[in-house]
């Protein structure tokens, strides 16, 4: 079941660059920073009230995240939302006709698995689901 956003993510080009803009709008101290090897990205990450904030940059130029900063510029790039049944809410959504990129969690950032739905059957929003490897 889906139970909250999980985080934003947001495509940047430099991460340390975008890192800096974020310290001084919000007086950021620290960021959780990791590399997810199978998005080729890096990430830092902050949370604002509860809702993570996920800044990502490409590490290699075929990353999904480097083709969308390509055709679209940095930005908001998705939003993720947590799941406790992510496999179980990620056959509910294709059996409403929702097209999705990973029928099968892949992992990702902070120790979760993720998949993503297709922006062209989410009213053109890419969408995340997250659960946490903990809970499985």
């Amino acid at each position: 079941m889906l139970t909250s956003i999980n985080h934003i993510g947001i495509a940047v080009s430099d991460l340390e660059t975008s890192k800096n803009l974020y310290k001084s709008l919000f007086n950021i101290s620290s960021f959780h920073e990791e590399i997810v090897e199978s998005q080729k990205v890096s990430i830092a990450s902050f949370s604002l009230n509860g809702i993570l904030i996920e800044l990502t940059a490409p590490i290699s130029e075929d990353s999904p995240i480097a083709q969308f900063i390509q055709k679209k510029g940095e930005g908001i790039h998705h939003i993720a939302f947590t799941s406790n049944t992510i496999q179980d809410d990620l056959d509910k959504a294709e059996s409403n006709g929702i097209q999705l990129i990973q029928k099968t969690p892949i992992q990702g950032a902070h120790e979760m698995l993720i998949a993503f739905l297709h922006p062209k059957s989410t009213g053109g929003v890419l969408m995340e689901f997250c659960q946490h490897s903990s809970e499985l």
